[in-house]
């Protein structure tokens, strides 16, 4: 029998996606579950986007663009870049994806050597993806703690002290999966002030949220003097276009581009024609839609933080972005005999149908901070407030 690599044995996932199988499994069964695992915002794509789209599929727009991207969208992102984040980039400097999350692993294949010990730094806990492509590509990943106490960044000191003659890439995410947190303007510096001092290391700049700010503002690392050349802005239209099923996604290094270019002629050749069209709309076209859903989400985000703190044993930080929620369950577990997060996610779907992620599906559990879970409020009003009653209710059920 052929025997399957090592490599994709060990391959890591989206725990998200493992959980929300498993949730439509029981719904399948007739369990009534309240998901808040995925993060995918629930609102339609605005009409003016699908109209984009729609004109594109009329108008014989079908077959492959060059890899980069159709010109019009790399010009409307290069625009965008210079209006969101005051700065002068090219359209020569911008790749197209499908979806942001292939450049997760088209930085790592681009500044790392397989199997030759460079090391990538990543947040933990963080996206899981970043952890995976690190490792699938013979990267050797390195983890920076997220703490509770610093609104979950890390201490500068401690990536200081990370920093090898072996770095190749630091990764950072603002706002950030899965707890919400931004890192400030004075954060951002004392992390620019420590790289200033390793000029071989990249920098991954995942600002997928960036426009999904709450409290303080986005701060990108590319804007303080010296970073853009070194610094990969990834971003998309899947979060703030509620376009995750279109897979769009962008990049932005002038040294990288045509690297990004070869690896996707190499993999998916082009992003979706009818995608990239209906992207330009998105970036050009008029925001009300946008600017409606981020208002949404605050709403929800307020709402979800003060039923959460009300809940027995669970205190929650209010996230300044992002459409996430990172309550700290270590009392609710107590008080119900479970071992961690993960048995009680588990004992939450099954007994009081909620469905929510636990800690450990976003990396090893940071000494020291006690347990986690996470819900994307990305869900009706109504789905908060019963999903947040139903959790409440089992705790006091189960307790000791």
């Amino acid at each position: 029998m052929p025997v399957v690599s090592k490599r994709a044995q060990e391959l890591g996932t989206e725990n998200a996606f493992v959980v929300l199988a498993e949730v439509n499994e029981l719904v399948r069964q007739g369990k009534d579950v309240i998901s808040f695992c995925i993060g995918q915002p629930d609102f339609p794509t605005p009409v003016n986007i699908q109209d984009a789209a729609v004109t594109a599929i009329r108008g014989g727009r079908h077959g492959y663009t060059p890899s980069a991207g159709i010109v019009e969208l790399r010009q409307a992102v290069a625009e965008d870049i210079r209006r969101t984040r005051g700065l002068d980039v090219d359209p020569a400097d911008v790749v197209v994806a499908a979806g942001a999350k292939p450049f997760i692993g088209y930085a790592v294949l681009s500044v790392t050597d397989y199997g030759a010990g460079d090391e990538v730094i990543y947040p933990n806990p963080g996206f899981p993806i970043y952890e995976s492509q690190i490792r699938a590509n013979g990267a050797v990943p390195v983890p920076i703690h997220l703490r509770e106490s610093r609104g979950f960044n890390f201490d500068p000191q401690e990536l200081a002290d990370r920093i090898t003659p072996r770095t190749r890439m630091l990764i950072l995410n603002s706002p950030h999966n899965p707890t919400g947190g931004i890192i400030s303007r004075d954060e951002m510096a004392a992390i620019v002030e420590i790289l200033r001092k390793h000029e071989n290391v990249w920098v991954y700049a995942d600002e997928i949220y960036g426009r999904l700010v709450y409290d303080g503002e986005f701060v990108s690392i590319a804007t303080f003097p010296g970073m853009l050349e070194r610094t990969i802005i990834a971003d998309g239209c899947s979060k703030t276009w509620a376009m995750t099923g279109w897979r769009l996604g962008f990049a932005v290094n002038r040294r990288l581009a045509p690297y990004f270019t070869t690896w996707i002629t190499n993999t998916e050749s082009c992003a979706s024609q009818i995608s990239q069209w209906a992207g330009v709309e998105a970036l050009n076209g008029p925001q009300d839609d946008a600017r409606r859903m981020r208002d949404i989400f605050l709403e929800r985000r307020n709402l979800i933080v003060d039923l959460l703190n009300d809940v027995p044993g669970v205190t929650c930080q209010n996230p300044g972005g992002a459409f996430y929620a990172w309550p700290n369950v270590t009392e609710a577990c107590r008080m119900i005999g479970a071992r961690d997060s993960e048995e009680l996610r588990a004992r939450l779907l099954h007994e009081a149908g909620v469905a929510v992620l636990a800690d450990i599906h976003f990396g090893p559990r940071v000494p020291g901070e006690g347990q986690h879970i996470r819900f994307s409020y990305a869900a009706s009003t109504e789905a908060i407030r019963e999903g947040i009653r139903r959790m409440a209710e089992f705790i006091r059920a189960s307790s000791h």
